[in-house]
């Protein structure tokens, strides 16, 4: 019997993950969650999941959400509107050390959520997961702060054996999620044409997935990532805006910024994006 360790339970993607990783979960396992506020718990009880109260940051909450755990699904990020001290001390300090922590609690899967930020632009292609990472400045400190936890549980692999798997997505959105009304202000200013990578809740859970079982794939990272991105025009119009005056005008600085190559998950992992594109996503009802 397995039991399986998410951390962020309660942020965007967590919680989102959790229910259908119970549903995937062979009988007898445990999906255990850890959560800062025990009543934010409290619907991820419900459908079964084993809560623990405690803080990423904190050693001593680690190890105890730890303790006798098989894998460790990490969706946990500081992003929007938190000073740059904590998302340094979520999005890093404590990714690496729940990993340290985790390689002495001996799991055997430890799964990083990542972001496809973290290559930057001016690639002229899709960025490959052997890509340098070279994060802009543009989304403030997350993609550096995200790059730097890759670049040190990578690290804890290649020297210490860490089982780790890190699975880097696109803008996420679907079932609700903010992201997608909240993109209208990030693409506010962008030429009509510029298009952003996303990717729907329901194939992050699927990609993480794969990433926590499927063997032989330590030390490895992948993207994940929607079929086709989609034009601040058409954020503005899923928002049923008008564009701001001059974004017909204006040109794109880097076409290819943001964009991601999904090959190794898809022949490798054999995934596949239940939603294809964000119209695809609308058409379903699942925005």
């Amino acid at each position: 019997m397995t039991t399986t360790l998410v951390t962020g339970a309660t942020g965007q993607v967590g919680q989102r993950l959790v229910p259908r990783l119970l549903q995937w979960t062979a009988p007898g396992g445990t999906v255990r969650v850890l959560v800062r506020d025990r009543a934010r718990g409290e619907r991820l009880a419900a459908l079964g999941a084993e809560v623990v109260v405690g803080d990423l940051r904190d050693a001593t909450d680690r190890a105890k959400a730890l303790d006798g755990v098989d894998a460790v699904v990490n969706t946990a990020a500081a992003f929007r509107n938190v000073p740059d001290e904590e998302a340094w001390a979520v999005n890093r300090d404590a990714a690496v050390e729940l990993g340290r922590q985790a390689l002495d609690a001996g799991v055997r899967r430890f799964v990083q959520t990542g972001t496809n930020l973290v290559y930057g632009g001016g690639l002229g292609r899709p960025a490959r997961e052997e890509d340098p990472l070279r994060p802009g400045a543009d989304w403030g400190v997350y993609p550096a702060s995200k790059a730097e936890a890759d670049t040190a549980l990578l690290e804890l692999h290649r020297t210490k054996g860490l089982p780790l798997v890190i699975v880097r997505l696109a803008f996420v959105y679907g079932e609700g999620d903010p992201h997608l009304r909240e993109a209208v202000a990030r693409t506010a200013d962008w030429a009509a044409h510029r298009r952003l990578p996303m990717v729907h809740h329901a194939d992050v859970a699927r990609a993480l997935h794969r990433a926590l079982v499927t063997p032989g794939i330590e030390g490895r990272a992948f993207n994940a990532a929607d079929d086709a991105p989609v034009s601040a025009f058409d954020v503005h119009r899923l928002a049923g805006l008008e564009l701001p005056e001059g974004a017909s005008d204006r040109q794109d600085p880097d076409p290819w910024f943001g964009w991601s190559d999904t090959l190794p998950l898809r022949e490798e992992l054999g995934w596949r994006p239940v939603h294809p594109t964000v119209w695809t996503a609308r058409d379903a009802g699942a925005l």
